[in-house]
Order: structure tokens, then C-alpha cells, then sequence
């Protein structure tokens, strides 16, 4: 067995390329990869050699690796007091991590506590045992009584007439409806910007409650991939981590009976999302009261279905004229008197 009798932890910044290409090198020994959201490592070297690494994106623990001679030393759980010092150092104390089952019990001796599932494959775990229990516990504070309790998860980037027209059709079938924002700060407008668009956009509905982020709610923008090669794996992993909390957790808490999403047509990501979700919130098979899914026709405009994407492009192609068709008059007062929330449009962007 090799010995390691000398090493040194060191924190390695993204832009320090050299160093950064040499970590990427030791991941791909393991058939790891970094996400393009990870933004610090920890690093121990020995000899020269990096022997262990883990990186942090945001509050998520990425692309943890240990040369095989060390496991079952104990050095496991160095590395990762190195990590977390790291990320709480940066203010970052609400941590998470994504792992393969097996490797489960590493990360429990070091603080990491299991919440959510995906089958066999994948296992989102956090470190604390109270946080999550905490947010359920003020969610129920908002609970409204009702016979039919729908729920919107929503990005609105930015919000639109579609948008608006989704959350005033489930309102309108609902004795009450929950929406709830998606928080993690990826691609196109900021999440506060986002935010106050739909807050400006949804005033006059009276039996509706905006909940503000929530690190629950997972963001396919911080879902992890460094570890997961094909992509249809991970896109089940991410609905599977997901909506198992949504449906476990979440609903229980608002006592939730249907989720309203529009139709998609044309992103597959999306269309293979909401056939999930039609699975996983019916299925006998996971914990928790079934929730009905409910589809809503998609709001066109002139022929074409309202997207935000498409805001996104008329917005790269200064055809500011056209979002009268597109985005509800709140949404265009917002941009008008904030033109610092108009976010640096690449194509990769209005991909997005």
C-alpha cells in the first residue's frame, strides 16, 4: 500500500488555469469532470502529486476525488473539513452535495445527512438534519384550506404573457395556488429582477401566494454532470431529485393536490420533465398524497407560442418594439425603468 506521509491542503481559484488544468487532469483519472459552475478547489498534493481534490459551486459540493491508497485511511473526512472550512469561510454554511448511493456513508461520517433520491442512481444530501424540517415547518405557516390547492414552479426569465396567463388560469381553478420561484442565478435576467417581475405581473389575483427561492427547489442550471455521462441519465436524475422532494416534503407541507405546468412543444428537456412529473407525483410508489398534474394550452401571440426565450431573442435583436406581443405591460415598465436588469444577451443565452 502506498503512504502519503507528507501532505499539504492549498485552495486553487478557477482562473488559475495551470493549476486548474492540472486538477481536471487528476478528475479524468476517475472519470470526473468539472462543472462549468465550480468556482474554488481545495487541493491536497503530495510530493508534487495532487492525491485529492473537491470543488464548490454556489452551496454544492462538486467533484470530490481521493486517490484509491488513501480510502479507508480516514483522509476522506480531511478533505471535506478542508471543504467545508472553505465554503463557510466564503459564507457559505447550507451545504449540499450529490452522490452515488454507494458512496453514501463516506459522506454521512462527515456531517452529510441524505433528503432526496433519484432510484438507485443519485442521492442529494445536505449538511444538517434540521434545515429541511425547518423549511417545511414555515411553509405549513402558509397554508391555505381549500378542496383544490394548485402550485406553480416557475423560472420567468423573463416574465411573460404566458407566464401570466399559466398563473391566472390555475388561479382561477384553484381555491388557492402556490407559486413558487426558481432561485439559482443561471443564464438571462437576475433571480431579484425575475422576481419583482411576477410580483409587479400577478397583483390582481386574490387567492395566490409568491414563495420567495428555495434551495428545494433544484435548478437544472446547478444540477451536477461532472459524474454523469449520458445526458438522458441526467435529466432523470435531476426530475427524480426533484420532484421526489416536491412531492415528499414540499405539497405535504401546502397540503398541494394538483401542479399546473404549460405545455412545451418545442424544448425536449422540458416536455421530458412534465411526462416525469406526470409519473412521479401519481405513483403509488413514492411516499406522500398523489398530485394531479394539469396541463394548460401554451399562449400564442400572432401565431407563435410565447416563450421567454423568444423575448430573449427580440431583446438580442434590439426589436424592442415587438415585446408589446409578448410581455404583459408590468414586465415592459420593469425593463424601462430598470435597463440594468437587461442581462448581457449571448446566443448561448437565448438558448438557454
Amino acid at each position: 500500500m502506498i503512504m502519503f506521509d507528507t501532505y499539504a491542503f492549498s485552495r486553487v481559484n478557477r482562473n488559475q488555469y495551470e493549476k486548474f488544468g492540472a486538477i481536471t487532469e487528476f478528475l479524468t483519472c476517475y472519470d470526473l469532470d468539472v462543472d462549468a459552475d465550480v468556482e474554488r478547489f481545495v487541493v491536497a498534493k503530495s510530493q508534487g502529486q495532487i492525491i485529492a481534490c473537491g470543488g464548490l459551486a454556489g452551496s454544492t459540493l462538486k467533484s470530490i476525488a481521493i486517490d484509491p491508497a488513501l480510502q479507508g485511511t480516514g483522509f476522506s473526512l480531511r478533505l471535506m473539513t478542508e471543504l467545508t472550512t472553505m465554503a463557510y469561510e466564503m459564507g457559505r454554511f447550507d451545504l449540499f452535495l450529490f452522490t452515488k448511493p454507494q458512496n453514501m456513508q463516506r459522506f454521512r461520517e462527515s456531517g452529510f445527512f441524505p433528503i432526496s433520491f433519484a432510484d438507485d442512481k443519485l442521492v442529494l444530501m445536505e449538511n444538517s438534519q434540521t434545515n429541511l424540517r425547518n423549511f417545511v415547518r414555515s411553509l405549513r405557516k402558509k397554508k391555505k384550506e381549500g378542496d383544490k390547492i394548485g402550485s406553480i414552479v416557475m423560472n420567468a426569465n423573463p416574465f411573460t404573457l404566458g407566464h401570466q396567463y399559466l398563473i391566472e388560469t390555475a388561479a382561477s381553478q384553484c381555491d388557492w395556488l402556490h407559486l413558487f420561484v426558481v432561485s439559482e442565478e443561471g443564464k438571462g435576467f437576475a433571480y431579484h429582477d425575475r422576481l419583482n417581475m411576477i410580483e409587479s405581473g400577478t397583483k390582481h389575483i386574490p387567492n395566490f401566494t409568491i414563495h420567495h427561492g428555495s434551495k428545494y427547489i433544484i435548478s437544472k442550471a446547478t444540477f451536477p454532470t461532472y459524474f454523469i455521462k449520458e445526458k438522458r441519465l441526467i435529466d432523470y436524475c435531476h426530475t427524480a431529485i426533484d420532484l421526489n422532494l416536491y412531492r415528499q416534503h414540499i405539497a405535504p407541507a401546502l397540503g398541494i393536490t394538483h401542479r399546473f405546468v404549460g405545455t412545451e412543444p418545442d424544448c425536449v428537456v422540458t416536455h421530458y420533465y412534465n411526462q416525469q412529473m406526470k409519473h412521479r407525483l401519481t405513483t403509488k410508489d413514492l411516499n406522500g398524497a398523489p398530485i394531479r398534474v394539469i396541463e394548460i394550452e401554451r399562449k400564442c401571440a400572432s401565431g407563435t407560442t410565447i416563450s421567454a426565450s423568444t423575448v430573449r431573442k427580440l431583446l438580442q435583436k434590439g426589436q424592442l418594439d415587438q415585446l408589446v406581443h409578448f410581455l404583459p405591460s408590468t414586465s415592459i415598465d420593469y425593463l424601462q425603468r430598470h435597463t440594468d436588469a437587461l442581462p448581457c444577451l449571448t446566443q448561448e443565452t437565448v438558448a438557454a
